[in-house]
């Protein structure tokens, strides 16, 4: 079964269970300030799972892509990508635990559908921890669907808990399916979850009945919902009886290309790691939402996995600007699925040429630095470098451990990496604080501030439209419950004047007490409207159109205020270059 095929079978499954098919989402989160990218597919759906009305109902099917990067370190295995897409059938405050349970035994061991062997499949619930009780009800409904007492397994809040992928949102426990591979048991203590691959996962669904608080507390929704996740590479290669996922998809003629590149026919963790991770910059620098390689935020995860490539590029002995060659196969394969890999191609391979060409520059800030400190580090008798000079090397001028480790060793010593990985780990610790710090709040937390911003950055757009011309392009937002931050293609800093320009317009609209209108209607019925929306090929057959009288029409998902008053004085805060041809503006209500 090809990848395609799983998706059309998935699709039509779960049409038949009377759930409408919806487009999936930007890679680049959009106004939620919990997270760099979707790493899952319940991520664009946070606001229906807290309540809020989706215009195709409430029983939805899709398939979504994600990128994470929490165990890029595992990439090159046997199951571990960076990009992968995930399958996902959806309630919301509909069916629960019977049917979805249900529903998922019947996909997997029906004959028209994936015709699994009922006696390979074994499942796991959740078993209780702290204030919230086990989930026996799951238990019963798999013993009531033919699964025998012996294959349920129980499991804590590591195992068979799911969310919030931020800090605050929607979470609850999971049941999960694995399927036995017929490889014998690791041991008496051999069962689901074991990572010595008798048991491989197959499907998980959530029940979606909490959420987590700002305090760590876990309150009951008013909404149950069920959320579920069948992950598309790692089935089929499951179901083809491949021992990896670099076996199928795009992912094949990639490694093929590599090792043609390499003058090699043995297979490297190396080949594997520029597999996933070309794929994985193509889709992030091809998403519309219009991420580039930077310091800072996506743009750092993005240039890391460019690098991590070269890195591996040069491990093989691959030639330069090898990087366009693989993108552009990436598009070629993927592009009709993903139509936006073409529209951006040219974005997609420049970024690319561009980043190697920098990174050439800082190999080569690396070695000046390196041959300067060289003369010191051969008076050291052991002949060891400090694991905190490598870590300098690295952090300062982004030169690869590897690489000095090799220059070391030309030069008869070694590099402690037990203090490198040390400091390393110090490092990435700080910045996991940050990072908790900086991504709380988004529309995943839905308070009151949250709200107002949001509706706040539809009377931006258009003041800035207004103010700089029709040119002017919503390029991403992020919303915590202190501001809202707007990024939007224009290629010159704004003037003192048309920034007070658009506060202006923005308070007018806030002053008028304008009541917010929202409608349903088809994309092309919102496009005759006059709505802004830039992302046509992500809408369903029907989309919400959201109208500020005079002011705003918009297509958007919300949540929003039911009229301007409630918003208080807008004031842009500052506005700067968030990359090339694009600016950010962050702004507060007062």
């Amino acid at each position: 079964m090809t990848e395609r095929e799983l998706v059309d079978l998935y699709i039509k499954f779960f049409e038949s269970k009377d759930h409408k098919r919806i487009p999936g989402a930007s890679i680049i989160p959009e106004n939620d300030s919990t997270i760099l990218f979707t790493p899952a597919g319940m991520q664009p759906l946070v606001p229906y799972l807290l309540g809020e009305k989706h215009p195709q109902g409430k029983r939805l099917v899709d398939v979504q892509k994600c990128i994470r990067t929490g165990d890029i370190e595992e990439v090159g295995d046997a199951t571990h990508l960076t990009f992968f897409r995930m399958l996902g059938n959806w309630s919301l405050g509909g069916y629960f635990k019977k049917e979805a349970i249900q529903w998922s035994w019947e996909f997997l061991t029906g004959k028209e559908w994936l015709g699994f062997d009922p006696e390979k499949i074994s499942v796991t619930v959740f078993a209780g921890e702290g204030d919230i009780p086990a989930d026996d009800e799951a238990a019963q409904i798999w013993m009531s669907a033919g699964v025998p007492n012996e294959r349920i397994f129980s499991f804590g809040m590591k195992d068979n808990w799911w969310g919030p992928t931020g800090a605050t949102g929607p979470c609850g426990p999971d049941t999960e399916m694995f399927y036995d591979t017929g490889k014998e048991p690791c041991s008496e203590e051999c069962k689901p979850g074991c990572s010595c691959g008798k048991y491989f996962e197959v499907w998980n669904d959530v029940f979606m009945e909490y959420r987590k608080t700002e305090a760590g507390t876990y309150e009951p929704l008013e909404q149950k919902n069920v959320d579920t996740g069948m992950g598309v590479e790692r089935t089929v290669a499951m179901l083809g009886g491949y021992k990896t996922v670099y076996e199928i998809g795009v992912l094949k003629p990639l490694i093929k290309r590599i090792r043609e590149l390499a003058n090699t026919t043995e297979s490297t963790r190396s080949e594997k790691v520029i597999a996933d991770h070309i794929r994985s910059t193509t889709h992030i620098l091809g998403d519309d939402q219009g991420v580039v390689p930077s310091n800072v935020d996506q743009g750092y995860v993005l240039r890391r996995l460019i690098r991590l490539a070269i890195r591996h590029g040069m491990k093989l002995d691959i030639p330069k600007g090898f990087l366009g060659e693989l993108a552009t196969m990436v598009i070629e394969i993927e592009g009709e699925e993903y139509p936006e890999l073409v529209r951006n191609k040219a974005l997609i391979l420049d970024e690319l040429e561009r980043e190697e060409k920098l990174f050439g520059e800082t190999l080569q800030a690396g070695m000046k630095q390196f041959n300067k400190m060289l003369p010191n580090l051969l008076k050291n008798p052991n002949k060891i470098i400090a694991g905190r000079l490598a870590f300098k090397l690295y952090d300062t001028f982004g030169f690869p451990v590897e690489l000095t480790a090799d220059l070391a060793g030309e030069n008869g010593m070694t590099v402690d990496m037990d203090g490198y990985n040390k400091a390393f780990d110090k490092h990435r610790e700080l910045s996991k604080q940050g990072a908790e710090k900086k991504f709380k709040g988004g529309l995943a937390d839905n308070s009151e501030m949250v709200t107002k911003l949001h509706t706040a950055t539809h009377l931006l757009h258009a003041a800035l439209r207004k103010v700089l011309g029709d040119s002017v392009k919503q390029k991403g937002s992020n919303i915590t419950a202190e501001r809202l931050r707007f990024d939007f293609l224009y290629p010159e800093k704004m003037t003192d004047e048309q920034k007070k320009e658009v506060e202006a317009l923005v308070n007018s609209a806030i002053n008028d007490k304008v009541s917010i209108e929202m409608k349903e209607m088809h994309p092309d019925e919102a496009e005759k409207l006059g709505a802004l929306g830039f992302f046509k090929d992500k809408y369903g057959d029907v989309v919400k159109v959201y109208t500020i009288g005079k002011y705003s029409t918009e297509i958007c998902g919300g949540p929003h205020v039911e009229n301007t008053s409630e918003l208080g004085r807008f004031r842009i805060a500052s506005e700067k270059s968030s990359s090339r041809g694009v600016r950010r503006i962050k702004a507060v209500i007062e």
